[in-house]
């Protein structure tokens, strides 16, 4: 409930100054417990005669709504993984071995990674999984899981202990507080990855269509934290500035044949109906458009920027 201080104060001015000498009296004699107030002198509860409200600024209570956005937004997509990546720096420039469907593969097999150990496992933990279950998991026959299983392990992204579990390089993909990494990710950012948005997609995108999942993997050294913008300039932090990158210098960078290609790609790819990359007017230059990532896959802002990315695609 909240407390109407401006009302309040005319009360404690109208009051006679013995009461309000009383009521003073009794402030000094205070201890607050457990949301009681207890008089110190005779030990009785006197909640009733004091303000034990909890007091709130304006920032502290958008603070909160923001993480309450968050949070609901993280639970209605199943969650996330922490994915790591260099900025500006394609994925395939990082792991060249890996081609795009083993790109899809890898960022489906990532949400499987248990908390902060990065096994894979099943959901409920209680079973850790071998080799041959990652290669059901994926639909995959032996020979070409295989050769898929030996490009990751080349790349450093996956290992095999003696045990049969199979653990995912958390340098890729990471699930747990950030604090409790033990490995140097100084000189790379980070971005979440929602897990039941990714399970979806793929059992969508099946066969040769399975490369074009790789795209969303694929831009995300290129995503403004905040706005979920594709640009030259990720970090900036003023959306003003941000300057968006044209569909055909994008499609250079992900080495599609032209615009054209990578937009109808772009264009196929949707999760409940609703499109994962949005064409929205670019502001500077009305003759583009800039290219925006539906933040139900991946996003890395706070609750009050994911408030405004969403109205964009709702």
């Amino acid at each position: 409930m909240s407390v109407d201080r401006l009302e309040e104060q005319k009360l404690w001015e109208g009051l006679h100054p013995k009461t309000k000498h009383g009521i003073s009296s009794i402030m000094r004699d205070v201890t607050f417990k457990d949301g009681r107030a207890i008089a110190n002198s005779t030990g009785k509860d006197v909640t009733h005669l004091v303000d034990v409200t909890i007091k709130t600024s304006g920032k502290q209570v958008r603070g909160l709504k923001d993480r309450d956005e968050l949070s609901r937004h993280q639970a209605d997509n199943g969650g996330y993984i922490f994915a790591f990546f260099k900025r500006v720096t394609t994925i395939e420039e990082r792991f060249p071995l890996l081609s795009r469907q083993d790109i899809a593969r890898l960022m489906y097999i990532a949400t499987f990674i248990s908390w902060e150990s990065n096994r894979l496992q099943s959901d409920n933990g209680r079973k850790h999984f071998t080799k041959k279950d990652i290669e059901e998991l994926v639909g995959m026959s032996t020979k070409r899981f295989n050769e898929f299983f030996k490009k990751l392990e080349c790349e450093d992204i996956i290992k095999e202990a003696d045990t049969g579990e199979i653990f995912i390089n958390p340098t890729v993909f990471y699930r747990g507080e950030l604090r409790n990494h033990e490995y140097d990710i100084t000189d790379l950012e980070h971005t979440r990855l929602f897990k039941s948005t990714v399970r979806e997609l793929y059992a969508k995108f099946k066969g040769r269509r399975l490369g074009q999942l790789a795209v969303i993997y694929s831009v995300i050294p290129f995503l403004n934290f905040s706005t979920n913008i594709i640009c030259y300039n990720p970090e900036e932090t003023s959306e003003d500035l941000i300057r968006p990158m044209d569909l055909k210098r994008l499609s250079t960078l992900l080495g599609y044949k032209d615009a054209p290609s990578l937009k109808r790609t772009l264009n196929t790819i949707k999760v409940d109906g609703n499109p994962v990359f949005g064409f929205f007017e670019n502001p500077h230059d009305h003759r583009q458009l800039r290219i925006d990532v539906n933040p139900r896959v991946v996003f890395a802002g706070n609750g009050e920027a994911l408030r405004a990315v969403k109205a964009r695609f709702n």
